[in-house]
């Protein structure tokens, strides 16, 4: 390493703030707060084009404070590095923090963010892109897309994940790995929190355990499904729990016929088939004690 490449390296910062301003809990009180709180790290606006490695020694400690788009890409981003990463929720649904019982109190949370423990979490992987929430495959997926769409009044998008919702067509699985299966079915959802996108809720699980959970889960109708994920997304109610009977796994292949849409999170990855894994991640996010 050069003397100057040394410098640089010995000038990143070991300790950064990562603040969403556009969460949904976020206010200009809220942000002088979080700016006062970690006086003693970098602070930095969330910007998904930045390249934050850059900043940082490769083991900094992060601190996001923002809603789960904002969170959940900075873990995703991070997932395969040792960074300890702390979680101030701001969002609207706030599903990963949710998921891992962290307080979302704002002083509670900023304690945590500071003084809490780091522990390794369970990400999921598909076809080697990593979800934080759950992979879904077929109409739930679309859904999930369309609902997010709808919490960000992005109506253009939100025509079109109408028009892929409703031209979604149920498809023949076969599943291999640590289940052997096959059937029909609108959607195949493969979860890592008990809720996802607009609090919808489709398992149980948690990210502090070592397994993700699968469930064939298509609403009780195609219009139930879509009903639960506006309402949710544009009314700010939570949907009412649809959960199937669940299964855990670490690791699944599928095969559909035919060929179906995959969604990592809430973005479209490609078609089927698929190989769905459970991953202890890298990076460590700070829990209560």
């Amino acid at each position: 390493m050069s003397s100057n490449a040394a410098r640089a390296q010995q000038s990143r910062a070991t300790r950064l703030l990562v603040i969403s301003s556009g969460a949904g809990s976020m206010n200009e009180d809220v942000e002088r707060k979080l700016r006062r709180s970690f006086a003693d790290h970098q602070i930095v606006e969330f910007d998904a084009k930045e390249d934050l490695s850059e900043l940082m020694s490769p083991q900094a400690r992060i601190v996001v404070a923002g809603g789960d788009g904002s969170v959940e890409f900075i873990v995703r981003k991070f997932a395969d590095t040792q960074h300890p990463v702390g979680i101030v929720p701001m969002g609207t649904f706030n599903n990963l923090a949710r998921a891992l019982r962290l307080p979302l109190e704002l002083d509670d949370a900023i304690e945590v963010a500071r003084d809490g423990k780091a522990k390794a979490i369970t990400l999921g992987r598909v076809n080697e892109h990593i979800f934080v929430e759950a992979c879904a495959i077929g109409l739930f997926g679309e859904t999930i897309a369309l609902g997010d769409a709808a919490k960000d009044r992005a109506f253009g998008e939100t025509t079109d994940h109408l028009k892929n919702v409703f031209s979604a067509r149920r498809f023949r699985y076969e599943l291999s790995g640590d289940i052997d299966g096959s059937g029909s079915a609108m959607s195949l959802v493969f979860s890592n929190t008990g809720s996802i996108g607009s609090q919808l809720q489709i398992a149980d699980n948690t990210p502090i355990q070592p397994y993700l959970e699968f469930s064939v889960h298509a609403g009780r109708t195609r219009t139930d499904i879509i009903r639960r994920a506006l309402k949710a997304a544009v009314l700010r109610k939570k949907a009412e729990d649809t959960i199937d009977q669940v299964f855990k796994f670490n690791r699944l292949e599928v095969k559909t016929q035919p060929r179906v849409k995959i969604y990592a999170d809430n973005f479209l990855v490609g078609r089927t088939p698929a190989t769905v894994t459970a991953e202890t991640s890298a990076l460590r996010v700070l829990l209560p004690e």
